[in-house]
């Protein structure tokens, strides 16, 4: 029976190379017969049609001769040689690097191991020896976040065994090559699957990839190299940071086998500051002047976060005028320099006015 491989994959006949492959990868996770959802005879089949459209070579003979040709078994229109014994798509086992091949068609397991899962070994064993990442918060002054700080953290994860320091070895006891995986660190396993046979790496269960194992093991950690405890840490947080930025220490997270620790991730938090507003690196400001300096001008003292600085008030200044004190803001993250200090000033309009005064107003010609 024809088949229609592009109906198969719910891809148009102009899908390119990789909305074909996304579409199978899609597909193959949803129908992947290891999950409760899923289909084996769909999962077959999507393969089927995977190896046919994901081979430039098979896609064009397969669009040439059309409903004519019948799977990537058929001989229809110069053919593609023999189907593999029992139907199974992937029947040819292992070839190349990496992946393994059914005629031209090449399967890369790195490319489809979010389908495949652990069939194919611990390629993230490594990553699952390493220590978990953590995040924690540091509270910063408007002013440490202007111009930047230095804190002190006390954690609580787990940290080098003071010890065995991290050899998982009592003191004094001698460490011998792994006998499990003869100091590999990784343990090869055959795995049966519904695609077959296939040999698959671990990381040693004995050794915890360390290719060394202890005489004894030390009696504070049993053996791990990293136990639960304190930790301090000096951490400097840079000028210009931003309310909700974080610091990464790389190394400074959970503690994990073979000394291969976690991150740190360092979230910072600005407390608000009743003088200044940040604005991205400009401060803003707001300054109260009375009537008179505004007619007449005046030299003020105005707040900073580098202390007080004497402000020129022209004559006639109008309330809201804004005047820009350069260098005056936050420094710059990652380039030299600050912004700006934009004060706004605000004039004040006398309320209650006495006779005296009514009068005086009266007499002056504005």
């Amino acid at each position: 029976m024809a088949k229609n491989y592009y109906e198969t994959l719910g891809v148009s006949k102009s899908a390119s190379a990789d909305e074909i492959k996304k579409a199978f990868r899609k597909l193959a996770h949803e129908h992947h017969p290891d999950k409760k959802s899923g289909d084996e005879a769909k999962f077959k089949e999507l393969n089927e049609a995977y190896q046919v459209l994901g081979n430039t070579e098979k896609r064009q003979q397969y669009d040439q001769f059309g409903q004519t040709f019948s799977g990537p078994g058929s001989n229809a229109g110069g053919g593609f040689g023999g189907r593999p014994q029992g139907g199974n798509p992937f029947g040819q086992g292992f070839g190349g690097q990496g992946g393994f091949n059914q005629g031209n068609v090449n399967f890369d397991f790195e490319d489809l191991g979010d389908i495949f899962g652990n069939f194919f070994g611990g390629g993230r064993s490594q990553q699952s020896s390493r220590g978990s990442d953590l995040e924690t918060e540091v509270t910063l002054e408007f002013e440490e976040a202007v111009f930047g700080a230095e804190k002190d953290l006390d954690l609580n994860k787990e940290i080098n065994c003071d010890k065995c320091h991290g050899s998982g070895a009592e003191p004094g006891s001698k460490i011998d090559t792994c006998k499990t995986c003869n100091g590999s660190g990784r343990v090869i396993r055959m795995q049966q699957t519904i695609l077959g046979n296939f040999q698959s790496q671990a990381t040693c269960p004995d050794c915890h990839g360390k290719g060394k194992k202890p005489e004894k093991a030390c009696s504070k950690c049993q053996g791990l190299g990293h136990v639960r405890g304190h930790e301090k840490i000096k951490v400097i947080i840079p000028a210009g940071i931003s309310d909700g930025q974080s610091v990464k220490l790389t190394g400074k997270g959970e503690m994990g086998e073979n000394n291969n620790a976690g991150d740190l991730y360092i979230r910072v938090r600005v407390r608000t500051n009743k003088n200044f507003v940040r604005q991205g690196d400009d401060i803003l400001s707001t300054v109260h002047i009375n009537l008179k300096q505004a007619i007449l001008g005046d030299r003020i003292k105005v707040e900073t976060v580098d202390g007080q600085v004497e402000l020129k008030i022209p004559e006639g200044t109008q309330s809201q005028t804004k005047f820009r004190l350069k260098g005056k803001g936050v420094t710059h993250l990652r380039v030299n320099g600050r912004g700006d200090q934009i004060i706004d000033v605000i004039v004040d309009i006398p309320k209650g006015l006495g006779r005296k005064e009514r009068k005086l107003l009266e007499e002056i010609e504005l």
